[in-house]
């Protein structure tokens, strides 16, 4: 009996192991991709469970975060989950869940940058790469912002960019580049907050 058991254990660990796989090195963003592009393939099963994982990789995600929009993110992280149903049924379009997945991308890239910017001047040296992406993160949802509010964010993001490169240079110029990019970063975080 005890062998049957233990088995039966094994068996079920392999089984919880196998149906994680799907998201095991997929971040957040490349969940809810994989997601949108299966709505529009028709995909309904498919989409339901890229979205379910997603949902848990963001509320994840935004529980051990640091960032000023973890609230934010799970409120977005609520709006998927009751997307989950539609897509089982086959009825969630791809128009309705890419701007959600476009805001969602908005505040991650500033959650992650905001987290970054609460460790003050060590959080901003050498992080050029990461900040860099984060930003290319709120440059893709964008789009979903009114007119005024997408030019006046996309101006932010093509200064922030410049700046930030000069994160990864060594002695007083990167301390240059972390004083402007901190200004420049916290303009970007909290537009994307008021304008979400």
């Amino acid at each position: 009996m005890k062998r049957f058991l233990f088995s039966l254990a094994a068996a079920l660990f392999l089984f919880s192991g196998a149906s994680t796989t799907f998201a095991q090195g997929l971040s957040v963003e490349s969940l809810l991709d994989k997601a949108v592009s299966l709505t529009q393939k028709g995909d309904k099963s498919g989409t339901a469970d890229a979205l379910t994982q997603g949902v848990s990789a963001l509320e994840k995600e935004a529980k051990s975060s640091d960032g000023s929009l973890k609230d934010k993110l799970l409120g977005k992280a609520g709006d998927l989950k009751n997307l989950i149903p539609l897509a089982s049924s086959g009825k969630l379009s791809g128009g309705t869940l890419g701007k959600v997945v476009n805001a969602v991308k908005m505040l991650i890239g500033a959650n992650r940058i905001s987290g970054l910017l609460g460790k003050g001047e060590s959080g901003l040296l050498g992080n050029a790469a990461s900040l860099t992406s984060n930003l290319g993160l709120i440059k893709a949802g964008s789009s979903i912002l009114g007119d005024s509010n997408e030019s006046k964010l996309n101006g932010l993001l093509g200064e922030a960019t410049k700046t930030v490169s000069g994160l990864d240079k060594k002695g007083p110029a990167a301390k240059l580049a972390a004083a402007a990019s901190s200004k420049q970063l916290g303009g970007i975080v909290s537009l994307v907050s008021s304008a979400l």
